[in-house]
């Protein structure tokens, strides 16, 4: 099967960000796309979906879509981290052989201390992403342990929500019945509601 040119299609190529990512509207798309495959494939005849379920599918869907964002900028990220890594360590294995070879040499001995330096200042930025890289996931952690938090609360007030329902109905009936009995016993006569 010969393989189409790119440049003879009917449609454009879907756009890209610098480093081939789709941009955020691209994704965004893909989530509605995904949640409106989500109510076609779900829904019955008569019944919708409860808004519980779309809250979970809605957040799944989401949360996806971020992660493959995350990961995507992520992957970069690692590649120059390495790089760095290797011109600090080049630069540190100058400076130290250099400044042991030319310790006789006075202006031999300043290169080399300054690649050693340079090379030091290098460790120092890629230590410096290290830190940040875990300052980011404590505070994605607290993140989402404070989201559980939110989330147990709205579960327990859902809960306290029903049992405040189901005592009113309790009293409502036991108010009624106490209505009732007074009546009967100081009218004598029954009343019906």
């Amino acid at each position: 099967m010969p393989r189409k040119n790119p440049l003879l299609q009917d449609e454009p190529p879907p756009p890209v960000d610098a480093r081939g990512n789709p941009p955020a509207e691209q994704r965004a798309d893909f989530v509605v796309k995904r949640l409106e495959q989500f109510i076609r494939e779900g829904r019955t005849g008569s019944e919708g979906f409860s808004l519980r379920q779309w809250q979970d599918m809605a957040r799944t869907e989401i949360a996806n879509a971020l992660l493959a964002a995350e990961n995507s900028n992520q992957d970069d990220d690692v590649v120059t981290k390495r790089l760095l890594f290797s011109i600090a360590s080049a630069l540190v294995t100058i400076g130290f052989w250099g400044a042991l070879l030319a310790f006789d040499k006075a202006s031999y001995l300043v290169t080399a201390i300054i690649c050693g330096i340079a090379g030091f200042w290098l460790f120092a930025i890629v230590g410096e992403w290290r830190i940040r890289k875990a300052v980011k996931a404590h505070t994605a952690r607290k993140r989402a342990k404070g989201l559980r938090r939110v989330e147990n609360l709205t579960r327990r007030i859902r809960q306290m929500e029903r049992e405040l329902k189901i005592e009113e109905k309790q009293l409502e009936e036991q108010l009624k019945k106490e209505f009732e009995k007074a009546v009967k016993k100081n009218f004598g006569a029954e009343i019906g509601f």
